[in-house]
């Protein structure tokens, strides 16, 4: 935790707008005189200070965990929230920065805000007159999948599929296409949930699961289908058109061509429908709800009304037994007359189930909405299909000739079929195959049946078009992103959106071309099945992201066959490839330089990053030799294979990489620049707390704070790791160690000789791999513990997702994960439901949160003395010497603590003081402690002052202690791009 430094300069507004870069703080710029730097003068406020006076005693310019930090954007007329950089926290800040000029703001405590702040929109809170328009799960995705299955096949084919198939095989045609659709609506909810999903909707999903190549290929494949779709849709609106212009004798040329000519004016409709923008074609599908809903009702009393003559002769003769059982099997009847033909020709009415995913862009919540509203769709649809085919398979034959007289009288001849025990006669027709009606030759047969034709003719019509107009919105939504994408030559031209919804007006005209010329086919039953195979396609591809994305491994990488050979080359390419890929969030993966020396010295801090790294992110093994570089190269290259083959036999899928240098914190800052290739780059410095750092020479504790400040330099997030029992084990070994990060336990002979101890023994490769395996914490079962979480402060999210990657594997996931964020106890309510909103949309998993309001409250008097008897042999006693002799004293002993340090960081300290009386009030018997790592500012904060801060924080603690800092840049997000 970095306090803030202030200024005395009046506040400008002015400075207020923009956020500090490492390139503006660590610029030309002189930095402003350390008396300028008094924060604990009572009338320096932070932007927040109000808040953070209340939580944590002092004012810092580090911040609390906030949704507001991981939001790509804001409501209009909100401010903008941002955390502090890490040069915020750990360099010296420019004079006249914004937070300086935040530092001065005088604003009521209830105006003012826990971040800092970026004013996008100006001070006009007003609501935004040209924000987008978004829908819900129900009105965006629920209604809209089940007016697009819900189109032409239920009112025009499935009746005439019952009485091909029968009903038990259509049930079999339904509930297979049901299950297809089901499967590839679970994919669509698991990818879609992973985050935001932007417009472009099934393309998007596949293309930022498997990549751009199957992206753009099954995204072209799909926009086209639903272009074809519209085609589908709009013909079978055009034959309802043509066979009520037929029965009332008004033809307009031909069928064939009546159909291409209503079609090809329909389908204009609703093109300037779409063109009029998101909200008028919602609208439209909302009243086409309503009327298909009412054509069912009107269907259903129909079949329950006793048979009028009329009716009779057409087929229906209401609920009959054995109209049901003659129904339920099959009677294939012309070239379509087949299983797989018939579900060829139904499967277009189950794809509905995208019409949600592709308007994702439009959706107010698409990772609920999207799961929720396909779902729901998928169940009331097979529903509405099994009940349709079952009721109407049981109330109307086969065969009907539709011609009154046809009645059975004396002296008829034969009669064959069930109709002759209804008193009808369609032998006839039956058996020269003539008849115009019954279920098998008629498509209109709802129509017949229902209680009001005109209500069915209504919901063929908005059925059609509700299906037509989806499907139009939805190819022109995809073919956008796919042309935004820039994936294929020449297309970009069609990409280009306008309006406030960026509707893409191009991408609506070439479906439009693509659908009108599929209409000139004019013949529903040979577009049906064209459009099976592109959905079928489409599907798959969906489904199989999913599943790639769930089982694959990056490969094993060696050389010797020609096999392994063949590995490099690939690895190597991939390597190279990676170095294409831009710096993203969703690109982002915990890659760990750790300072471990030898690696058998350290195998706790070995396996610790280790286990969560595994088959997931890079982790590279750390070790300095100290000495000249002639005498070393021998031992280098001696013991580099063997510490491999020791990380091998662990089975720790590591690096390791070791230098020559003159002094450890040289050495390690060529790894932190060096470790690594091209995207395989370390970003996470991990060491071992020093143990011993009372009793070292000061000189190793300047080092080896002087490393933490060279990550952060580095931009390296960095993660300190602390056990009772010491890391180290290398003195049971009885080899040499690592002097700077835990010397020898006495460490007299150091102190004494005033220089830095050095480093010699040589390691035995094979002895590395013979001798017995140390066994960690980190290898056994921890059962049903707790892993605490104490995110006090914001680093971008690595605090939490380190203990995240570690509950995932084997031997933590039966572990409860709590999260402790520090609060003000009248608003623990408030804070609570944030922080698990946050939470929430991370999706990791985090429920269990709490809030400690008593952070500000002041420690005990013992700890409190033990602590300044920790710092006693550190201090510079400067009170009453001249600044002459205190210059002198300080060149000399730069770690040494000056009087007005000790004053003006005493509340800081106090609060490492009172966290640890929390850490065993609450963590005493955890499995695992994650704390977020404080920040002392290099230059302002003695090294002996911060190692105190660092032991009395985790001291006294039984489990291991982690304590964790990100680069104060986001490590996890809740968009998917």
């Amino acid at each position: 935790m970095a306090e803030l430094p202030v200024l005395e300069t009046p506040r400008d507004p002015a400075l207020c707008s923009g956020r500090f870069t490492i390139s503006t703080l660590l610029g030309g710029d002189e930095p402003p005189p350390p008396a300028a730097y008094d924060s604990s003068h009572p009338s320096h406020l932070t932007h927040g200070s109000t808040f953070y006076m209340r939580t944590f005693g002092y004012n810092t310019v580090d911040v609390v965990p906030a949704y507001e930090h991981y939001a790509n954007s804001t409501l209009p007329g909100e401010p903008r929230k941002v955390r502090p950089t890490l040069a915020d926290l750990h360099s010296f800040l420019k004079e006249g920065s914004h937070l300086h000029a935040l530092a001065f703001d005088s604003r009521p405590s209830h105006e003012m805000t826990d971040g800092l702040v970026e004013d996008e929109t100006g001070t006009n809170g007003e609501k935004n007159p040209e924000e987008p328009v978004r829908f819900g799960w129900v009105k965006g995705v629920m209604i809209r999948c089940m007016l697009n299955i819900w189109g032409v096949i239920l009112y025009l084919r499935l009746p005439w599929i019952t009485a091909q198939a029968g009903i038990v095989l259509t049930w079999i045609i339904i509930l297979l296409s049901v299950t297809v659709t089901s499967i590839t609506g679970l994919s669509i909810s698991a990818i879609s949930t992973n985050g935001k999903v932007k417009s472009g909707g099934t393309y998007f999903l596949i293309s930022r699961s498997l990549g751009p190549e199957l992206g753009g290929s099954i995204g072209l494949i799909f926009a086209f289908a639903s272009a074809v779709g519209v085609a589908m849709h709009t013909v079978g609106f055009a034959e309802t058109v043509k066979d009520l212009l037929q029965e009332y004798g008004s033809p307009i040329v031909d069928p064939t061509n009546d159909i291409r000519i209503i079609g090809v004016v329909t389908v204009t409709v609703l093109l300037a429908i779409s063109l009029a923008g998101m909200e008028w074609e919602s609208k439209a599908q909302v009243l086409f709800f309503l009327v298909i809903m009412v054509s069912f009702a009107n269907y259903l009393v129909g079949t329950l009304i006793p048979p009028s003559e009329d009716k009779a002769s057409k087929g229906f003769f209401s609920y009959r037994a054995d109209i049901f059982a003659q129904n339920l099997v099959p009677d294939w009847r012309g070239m379509d007359g087949s299983f797989f033909r018939m579900f060829s020709i139904f499967f277009p009415s189950a794809t509905g189930i995208l019409a949600g995913a592709n308007i994702s862009g439009d959706l107010k919540d698409p990772a609920v909405a999207i799961p929720k509203g396909t779902l729901m769709a998928i169940f009331w649809t097979t529903i509405s299909y099994l009940a349709i085919s079952a009721t109407i398979g049981s109330c109307v034959v086969r065969d009907a000739s539709g011609i009154l007289n046809d009645t059975v009288t004396p002296g008829s001849g034969a009669c064959e079929g069930l109709a002759c025990g209804y008193g009808w006669n369609f032998t006839e027709c039956a058996q020269q195959h003539s008849c115009r009606y019954g279920l098998i030759n008629h498509y209109q047969t709802m129509s017949m049946v229902s209680g009001f034709a005109p209500l069915i003719t209504a919901g063929i019509f908005g059925a059609t078009l509700s299906s037509a107009l989806a499907c139009l919105v939805s190819a022109a939504k995809v073919f956008q992103c796919l042309c935004i994408d820039q994936l294929y030559p020449l297309i970009g031209f069609f990409g280009k959106g306008y309006g406030k919804n960026n509707e893409p007006l191009r991408s609506y005209l070439l479906a439009y071309a693509i659908a009108v010329a599929f209409i000139i086919i004019a013949e529903l039953n040979t577009i049906a099945p064209i459009i099976s195979n592109f959905f079928l396609c489409s599907y798959t591809l969906i489904n199989f992201s999913c599943f790639h994305a769930s089982i694959t491994n990056s490969p094993e990488v060696n050389w010797g066959s020609s096999v392994q050979a063949g590995s490099y080359n690939l690895a190597l390419s991939y390597s190279v490839g990676l170095s294409e890929v831009e710096d993203h969030i969703k690109n982002y993966r915990p890659q760990c330089l750790v300072l471990t020396g030898p690696p058998n010295f350290r195998p706790a801090l070995v396996d610790f990053v280790g286990t969560f790294t595994r088959n997931l992110s890079l982790m590279i093994c750390g070790h300095v030799l100290i000495g000249p570089r002639k005498q070393r190269m021998p031992e280098l290259r001696l013991i580099a294979s063997g510490h491999t083959k020791w990380l091998n036999k662990r089975k720790i899928k590591a690096f390791y990489s070791d230098v020559i240098a003159e002094d450890l914190r040289s050495g390690v800052q060529i790894l932190m620049q060096a470790a690594g290739l091209g995207r395989l780059k370390p970003n996470i410095l991990v060491v071992g707390f020093k143990k011993n750092w009372q009793s070292a020479h000061p000189a190793t504790v300047e080092d080896y704070i002087g490393i933490l400040h060279d990550a952060f330099d580095f931009n390296y997030s960095v993660c300190v790791m602390r056990m009772r029992e010491g890391l180290n084990i290398s003195k049971v070994m009885q080899a040499h160690i690592n002097p700077v990060f835990d010397p020898v336990e006495d460490g007299k002979e150091a102190g004494a000789s005033g220089a830095r101890p050095s480093v010699s023994g040589t390691v035995d490769p094979e002895a590395l791999v013979q001798e017995e395996q140390a066994s960690t914490i980190f290898q056994s079962e921890q059962g049903k513990k707790t892993i605490d979480i104490y995110w006090l402060f914001d680093d971008g999210g690595l605090t939490l997702l380190i203990p995240y990657l570690l509950g995932r594997k084997k031997r933590w996931n039966k572990c409860r994960t709590r999260v402790f964020v520090g609060g003000q106890i009248n608003r623990l309510d408030q804070e609570r439901k944030a922080i698990i909103s946050l939470l929430s949309k991370f999706r990791l998993g985090f429920h269990e949160v709490h809030i400690l309001p008593d952070i500000n409250q002041k420690p005990r008097a013992e700890h409190t003395k033990r602590f300044e008897d920790m710092i006693a042999p550190f201090r510079l006693n400067d009170g009453f010497k001249d600044e002459a002799t205190v210059t002198e004293m300080r060149r000399d002993c730069p770690w040494k603590i000056s009087d007005e340090e000790i004053n003006k960081n005493r509340i800081k300290s106090l609060r490492q003081v009172r966290l640890n009386e929390i850490l065993l009030d609450y963590s005493r018997d955890a499995a695992l402690v994650i704390i977020t790592l404080p920040i002392g500012r290099k230059g302002k904060c003695p090294s002996s002052l911060y190692m105190a801060w660092l032991e009395t924080l985790s001291q006294d603690l039984r489990p291991p202690v982690v304590l964790i800092r990100g680069n104060q840049e986001n490590v996890l997000t809740f968009y998917c791009q």
